[in-house]
């Protein structure tokens, strides 16, 4: 079920349950955890991806593993706020995986956050090598924390039109 609100998205997560932040690139899937107070989002692991049944499956196993209640997805919107193909293929991966494993499923603007994470690790002199290792999964955390604070907070003004 698409939620259209961070408070909706919340609502329906039973006592315990975390929350997934996930950015789906073109080549891999970053996947960040939330934790039980929904404060607080990290980096989990980096997924090559393959085809869609096969990683909608690793998905799964790592949802069971952390007592999953909701996904985050981020939604790459140009920068004129229009969606391209890559948010329409967003769209169509949450079409399938609710297929597979209904769950709440929340859509976030996620414009700038590989750039705002990239710049953050060069800030912290780290290696291209290791950028390249971590990026997707912090870009994950940098999606799923604008949720959880707009959880507590409300959302930002730019954020409540995604």
């Amino acid at each position: 079920m698409i939620v259209k609100t961070p408070a909706e998205l919340a609502s329906a997560l039973k006592p315990g349950e975390r929350l997934f932040g996930l950015d789906l690139g073109e080549k891999t899937i970053g996947v960040a955890v939330g934790d039980t107070m929904l404060s607080f989002a990290s980096p989990l692991e980096t997924i090559a991806k393959r085809k869609f049944t096969t990683d909608a499956e690793a998905l799964i196993a790592l949802i069971k593993k952390h007592n999953i209640g909701g996904l985050v997805i981020g939604l790459p919107l140009n920068m004129n706020g229009t969606e391209g193909p890559s948010a329409q293929s967003a769209r169509a991966f949450a079409r399938n995986f609710e297929i597979k494993h209904p769950l709440p499923i929340l859509f976030w603007d996620e414009r700038l956050s590989t750039v705002a994470v990239t710049r953050t690790l060069l800030e912290a002199d780290v290696s291209r090598e290791k950028r390249k290792e971590v990026v997707d999964k912090m870009a994950a955390a940098f999606i799923l924390q604008g949720v959880l604070d707009a959880i507590k907070h409300g959302p930002p003004p730019a954020a409540r039109d995604a």
